[in-house]
């Protein structure tokens, strides 16, 4: 089978979140999974409809595959860099948070004719 990929790497969105929209198109065909994403209001719908069409773009010019028959095999969303910052509170104390953020890899293969 033909495959395509895209990946995209330190999105600002933590893994978990990411995930829950992953999850949404694993499997399915690009038609059907770029409608979940275009109307999902998650923020990282949109990072990841963003990686589904560089992935459809690769598919159709690189491998010249059949946009048709493509869909989702597979979409891994893996946890990237962390970067920790503060927040002033009362009395001169101080609290930690972390803004996170995720790598995302997305793969398309073509179905069997």
């Amino acid at each position: 089978m033909s495959q395509a990929s895209a990946k995209l790497r330190s999105a600002r969105v933590s893994s978990q979140k990411a995930r829950l929209v992953a999850n949404q198109i694993r499997g399915k065909h690009i038609e059907e999974a770029l409608g979940i994403l275009t109307f999902a209001p998650q923020k990282s719908a949109h990072i990841i409809k963003k990686v589904l069409e560089s992935a459809i773009a690769n598919a159709e010019h690189n491998q010249g595959l059949d946009i048709d028959s493509l869909f989702v095999s597979t979409i891994a969303v893996d946890e990237s860099f962390t970067m920790k910052r503060v927040r002033a509170r009362a009395r001169g104390r101080a609290d930690r948070y972390f803004k996170r953020s995720c790598n995302i890899a997305l793969t398309l293969e073509e179905k069997g004719k």
